[in-house]
C-alpha cells in the first residue's frame, strides 16, 4: 500500500458552472470518483469523462436561481483602500504624535527599568498623563540638555558625570 495521499484530480476540482442545460444542484464527486482520480490512474486525461457527459458538471446555484443572498451580491460593495503594513501596531493619526526618524539603544539595569515603569504607573496614575517609556527618556533628556544649556558647569548633568 502506498503512503501518497489520495487527492482529487483537476477535473474533479474544476468544472465549467456555466452550462445551460444544468438546472439543479449537484454533489460533490464521491470517493470512488475521487480515487480514481486522473493524476492517480497515471496518462488518463480527465477532459474524456467530462466530454462524454459521465458526470454532470458541479455547481453550487443553479443559473438563473436565487436565494436569500442574491440581493446583497447585486449591491455595489465599496472600494477599499490598500492597507499598508507598518511595524507593530497600526499607526494612529494623532495631531500630537510626532514621528523619530532616529534611533539609538541604551542598556539600563533591573532597577532602572522598575524606576521608569513605576514613573511611568504613576504619572497615568495620580497626574492622568498617558506616557510610553520612550517618551518619558526622551523628556527626561530634553529637560536634561536644557538645564545643561541654561546653567553650564552649575547643571545637574555636569555635577552627576563629574560625580
Amino acid at each position: 500500500m502506498t503512503r501518497r495521499p489520495v487527492l482529487p484530480g483537476a477535473s474533479e476540482l474544476f468544472r465549467r458552472t456555466d452550462a445551460p442545460s444544468v438546472s439543479e444542484v449537484t454533489e460533490l464527486p464521491s470517493l470512488s470518483t475521487t480515487t480514481s482520480s486522473p493524476a492517480l490512474r497515471g496518462g488518463s486525461t480527465g477532459r474524456r469523462s467530462e466530454e462524454s457527459g459521465d458526470q454532470p458538471p458541479l455547481t453550487l446555484v443553479p443559473g438563473g436561481a436565487t436565494d436569500e443572498l442574491s440581493s446583497f451580491r447585486s449591491v455595489p460593495q465599496p472600494t477599499m483602500q490598500p492597507n499598508i503594513p507598518t511595524r507593530g501596531r497600526p499607526a494612529r493619526s494623532r495631531p500630537d504624535r510626532t514621528k523619530h526618524d532616529e534611533k539609538i539603544t541604551i542598556y539600563i539595569s533591573a532597577d532602572e527599568l522598575l524606576a521608569l515603569e513605576t514613573a511611568r504607573l504613576t504619572l497615568r496614575g495620580q497626574h492622568g498623563v498617558a506616557a510610553d517609556r520612550g517618551r518619558i527618556v526622551r523628556e527626561a533628556i530634553a529637560v536634561i540638555l536644557a538645564d545643561l544649556g541654561e546653567r553650564g558647569d552649575d547643571s545637574v548633568l555636569v555635577h552627576r558625570l563629574r560625580g
